[in-house]
């Protein structure tokens, strides 16, 4: 699904001064909405769904550990990304696919250690995410991904893409687990929910910021369902290439997309690729 994000209010001067409060770093910190924002962010999902299970499995922390060694490295990688004058694609997508892992553990922590029910986790984090989003609209008065230039702006937009990414695992496998459809046809459902959400924007006017915010979080089912069918023995359902084997081979088609957009600058928004070559 290829469309850009439209604003949803233009602030006034006075709106301008009020949400200059943050710090304004002038360009957008985010890149445009074009296919190859979409394929990297399933890719991330995949990665994170994948990552998560071998770094649990693996590295011996159990997964309270892992949840805590990811989340200082993805708290380093955020502070790199907020000192960023402008959108840098190898320190977003880094954050994103960090995020994600980060997300997952966040949604297997409370299922797996806790005990709490998937339906209780879909719940909070749904409500949890609304919240986000209520109190960056009254403070910004836009959703938009084409105004992230404000310190504000751009805490509201991560922690947004980080329940975004708790709330996709959790509805993800309360679909899975309860309607019992196995991973390739879970990846069909939430790849056919993705071609409603566009249909629905293209053809019958569904708002763009909000085709894109629910677009982002199927996503990570979708993501996960396809890491998951591919790493998973064949036993459980999946082609069985495990958990190394996948990460390795979907990371590394993440690294080089986004090596190609460092150097094509295809995902920087027009008004910035224009003033930089003017400079």
């Amino acid at each position: 699904m290829t469309y850009e994000t439209s604003e949803t209010s233009v602030p006034s001067a006075a709106g301008t001064q009020a949400v200059s409060s943050g710090r304004r770093t002038h360009w957008n910190k985010v890149p445009e909405v074009t296919v190859y924002f979409w394929v990297i962010k399933v890719l991330c999902t995949t990665v994170g769904e994948t990552a998560a299970d071998l770094l649990n499995e693996k590295a011996g922390l159990g997964l309270t550990g892992v949840s805590v060694l990811m989340s200082a490295f993805l708290a380093v990688v955020l502070v790199v990304q907020f000192r960023t004058s402008a959108y840098r694609a190898g320190v977003y997508w880094t954050a994103v696919a960090l995020i994600s892992v980060v997300g997952t553990l966040i949604s297997d922590n409370l299922t797996d250690n806790m005990g709490v029910p998937l339906e209780t986790t879909t719940t909070v984090f749904a409500i949890v995410l609304a919240v986000v989003f209520v109190a960056w609209y009254r403070r910004e008065r836009t959703l938009s991904i084409h105004s992230i230039d404000t310190t504000s702006r751009e805490s509201f937009y991560w922690l947004a893409v980080l329940f975004t990414f708790a709330l996709g695992t959790a509805a993800g496998d309360l679909v899975s687990e309860r309607m019992d459809l196995g991973y390739w046809l879970s990846a069909v459902l939430f790849g056919l929910a993705i071609g409603a959400v566009a249909l629905a924007h293209f053809k019958l006017g569904l708002d763009a910021v909000w085709s894109f915010w629910i677009a982002y979080i199927l996503t990570r089912p979708l993501g996960a369902s396809m890491g998951d069918y591919l790493s998973q023995p064949t036993g459980d359902g999946g082609v069985g290439m495990g958990t190394v084997v996948t990460s390795a081979l979907f990371l590394t088609v993440i690294l080089g997309l986004v090596v190609y957009l460092s150097v094509t600058r295809k995902d920087v928004a027009q008004a910035q690729q224009t003033a930089r070559h003017a400079a």
